[in-house]
């Protein structure tokens, strides 16, 4: 019941931004905006403030704000419909709001990096046969405190400079054992492994594995603003790669899209794991939903964007006929690509059950 709530928290939290970004500056561009729901389908709660109506809908995946004007059949060219501003100004209306999902997730990223998150130590926890380490006389309990001289407090960081190493014949760690300082050559073995969007790629590996000590990584504001940036860009870019490569067929949308039931089960997870596993995972969906709001397909921002350029080209706005068959081409999208993340959900979380029900 804890995870149902914090499900719908964090959802609720997703949507209200995202909306608010479009609600906030078409007030402030002069635009009347006569709804703000937060989920679709039957109204639960209503109250109308000022010009506005707010509402809670009854399907809590998604929300919307109603515009005075935001299509031909109800504009009537006042002043305060969406449809008599110019292009740019319902340019900015549209990109409002995933720029606030962006500055969601950026936030929680630099807060993640201020308050301290727990990371692995480089404290070896077990050796693998046939590599380097092993050969060189690397112990389990030994720390490894540096690599050609340059420190390392944290396994990630200490991964990420092996893995570059893989032309290297050798490297020389530097370890604690027993309080005392050690250097050490290790040969570098190189392998192929799969990467997060199923690539084969060469890396570099000593062949350790992790022991369980955990320690707190904290970061300046500076740092923090820095690393939150970065983090933000990254996420960015490997989900564009991620996107081109289903496109492709290159990666396996049951693999790598995730539908309602997918991000429940993994918002129990985070909530298990305690506030900074929450905090990353409303970092990386607030990303991930501004990225799939503007792809450029119908009803989507991204998709009033291409149409906004389409009729920047045209001189003129598009007709009334036209814009009601995208509005339902877009609807068949969205419908579709719910119906297809939702069937994945259950084949991934319930396939070996139904599996097993049909032997």
């Amino acid at each position: 019941m804890i995870s149902l709530f914090i499900f719908l928290l964090i959802l609720g939290l997703l949507i209200i931004v995202h909306e608010f970004g479009h609600f906030i500056l078409a007030k402030r561009l002069g635009v009347k905006v006569e709804q703000f729901s937060l989920g679709f389908g039957p109204k639960i709660l209503s109250k109308k403030k000022n010009e506005t109506q707010y509402i809670i809908s009854a399907i809590p995946l998604g929300g919307y704000v109603k515009l005075a004007g935001d299509n031909l059949e109800e504009y009537k060219g006042s002043a305060e419909e969406y449809l008599s501003k110019p292009p740019r100004k319902r340019l900015a209306i549209i990109v409002c709001g995933p720029l606030l999902n962006y500055l969601l997730g950026f936030l929680c990223f630099w807060l993640i990096f201020f308050v301290g998150y727990p990371n692995l130590a480089t404290k070896v926890g077990a050796l693998v046969d046939g590599y380097g380490a092993q050969a060189a006389g690397i112990r389990v309990g030994d720390k490894v405190v540096a690599i050609d001289g340059q420190k390392v407090y944290f396994w990630e960081e200490m991964q990420k400079i092996i893995q570059r190493k893989k032309d290297a014949a050798k490297v020389q760690l530097s370890i604690l054992r027993d309080n005392q300082e050690y250097t050490i050559g290790v040969e570098i073995k190189e392998k192929k492994i799969d990467d997060q969007l199923g690539q084969k790629r060469s890396v570099g590996l000593l062949g350790i594995s992790p022991g369980d000590e955990i320690i707190q990584e904290r970061h300046n504001p500076a740092e923090s603003f820095l690393l939150s940036l970065n983090k933000t860009w990254e996420l960015t870019a490997l989900t564009y790669k991620a996107l081109w490569r289903i496109i492709r067929g290159k990666l396996s949308v049951r693999e790598s899209m995730a539908g309602p039931l997918g991000i429940f089960l993994i918002t129990s997870k985070a909530a298990d794991l305690g506030i900074i596993a929450v905090l990353h995972l409303i970092a990386v969906l607030s990303v991930s939903l501004a990225i799939f709001n503007l792809l450029p397909l119908p009803l989507l921002d991204g998709g009033h964007v291409v149409l906004l350029a389409v009729e920047k080209i045209r001189g003129k706005l598009l007709s009334l006929k036209a814009e009601r068959i995208i509005t339902q081409v877009g609807f068949s999208i969205i419908i579709s690509l719910a119906v297809l993340v939702t069937y994945n959900d259950i084949l991934r979380i319930f396939g070996d059950k139904i599996a097993k029900f049909f032997k």
